[in-house]
């Protein structure tokens, strides 16, 4: 890895040719963009075994650095995880091209005619931790939405963000667009990160995506806007209506199929009448699966949980852990979601339409699901083939942050000849 002299100008060096290629990739044919992610996807293939080894010394790393269980698994890399990432390359590829899109358009006694049309953003920063699949998939989406790209990967996976990246170059160059498209920071220096949060003149918004440290980090100190969620504290009711095959079938999905990606579920709460008939077995099948439930009141007496404290709620373990409480009934789940949530993802277990519908309409997450695993809050799930984050804010994108979600729009305003009044 090489050193640098100057951050700052290297960084004002990659902003600087981000925005000339922005402006090229911005007027770029949907067929071009097209070829290049495919281009992208079978280069990352063609150099799957290149990828793999970059990850073993990125993983070497990490036990350097002690990484917990959950942090190593978003970093490692095998040939199955990169047909996943060659698979979502070809997806974004295969969606329809968000620019140019008419969002909407009319004509007005004046003569005009007005649309309203999806324009790219410009240059998009991502900065991310650990998982260097965000490499292709952050890349990807800025690419198909017309937008340049400066990637600074978290330092865990620089080898492995290198290796992808330069496949990504590839597949772009090769289809005649800019190499400058999509650039990686080439450092581990966090100075890099600190410039890229006032880059104004070149970057139009930051996409972090990582632990509640960085993401807190980058909320507080960026001058450019920035789309993020802060932490995934995902809650799932059982309501008194609750299906209990669909109830233990999803809640082990939520919480045992990946503890360390932001939609894992971090909250457990169980309506009183259904405590004994499906909450006790559930928090069994949950122990017997290796999750250590934090449990509060008369569930902390079930044989082998740990007695609640205060701060396991509200709180995202990204681990074999979840918190679990028992509320009154609906209306006590919403109050405690509205206290300790996130915003990110909650869920409803319940076979009532009502009680669905009061929970759809009295929360405010980004997500809302009813009898579904909160693991499939993620854009490629959602069928966007990709995402770049999932945001919380309530100002422009929210929820899986796609392709379409990294555009703004501009109107087109056609006369003849037309004078006003």
């Amino acid at each position: 890895m090489k050193d640098f002299d100057s951050i700052p100008a290297l960084m004002a060096d990659i902003g600087a040719r981000a925005k000339a290629a922005s402006a090229s990739l911005a007027s770029a044919s949907a067929e071009r963009k097209h070829a290049a992610l495919i281009g992208a996807a079978e280069a990352v293939w063609k150099t799957r075994d290149a990828i793999i080894q970059a990850n073993l010394l990125d993983l070497e790393y990490g036990r350097e650095k002690d990484l917990s269980d959950a942090m190593m698994d978003r970093l490692m890399l095998d040939e199955p995880r990169i047909q996943g990432i060659v698979d979502s390359l070809r997806a974004v590829a295969e969606q329809i091209d968000p620019v140019g899109e008419v969002i909407a358009e009319w004509d007005m006694p004046s003569g005009l005619h007005i649309r309203r049309v999806r324009t790219p953003l410009g240059v998009i920063g991502v900065i991310y931790e650990s998982r260097p699949n965000v490499t292709a998939d952050a890349g990807a989406l800025c690419l198909k939405s017309g937008n340049a790209v400066i990637l600074r990967g978290g330092s865990e996976s620089f080898h492995s963000s290198s290796a992808i990246h330069a496949a990504m170059v590839d597949g772009a160059v090769k289809a005649g667009l800019p190499a400058d498209c999509i650039q990686l920071v080439p450092t581990r220096d966090r100075a890099a990160v600190q410039e890229m949060l006032t880059m104004t003149d070149t970057i139009d918004v930051i996409v972090p995506r990582g632990g509640k440290g960085l993401v807190g980090l980058v909320q507080r100190e960026a001058r450019v806007p920035v789309f993020a969620h802060l932490e995934g504290i995902v809650h799932i009711y059982l309501d008194a209506a609750a299906d209990p095959v669909k109830t233990l079938n999803v809640v082990l999905n939520a919480k045992t199929r990946r503890t360390g990606i932001c939609g894992s579920a971090e909250c457990l709460l169980i309506h009183k009448d259904v405590v004994d008939t499906i909450g006790h077995g559930l928090i069994r099948a949950l122990i017997d699966a290796g999750v250590d439930v934090r449990a509060e009141g008369s569930l902390s007496s079930i044989q082998g949980t740990t007695p609640a404290q205060e701060s396991d709620f509200g709180h995202e373990f990204l681990d074999m852990i979840i918190a679990a409480k028992v509320v009154d009934d609906i209306d006590g789940a919403i109050s405690h979601i509205r206290e300790f949530g996130s915003n990110h993802t909650d869920c409803i277990m319940t076979e009532d339409d009502r009680a669905a519908a009061q929970f759809f309409a009295q929360l405010d997450s980004a997500i809302l699901m009813r009898n579904a695993s909160t693991q499939f809050a993620d854009g490629g799930e959602f069928g966007m083939g990709a995402e770049i984050g999932i945001a919380t804010g309530k100002m422009h994108a929210r929820g899986p942050v796609g392709a379409s979600q990294l555009t703004s729009f501009k109107y087109l305003v056609e006369g003849d000849g037309t004078t006003r009044q």
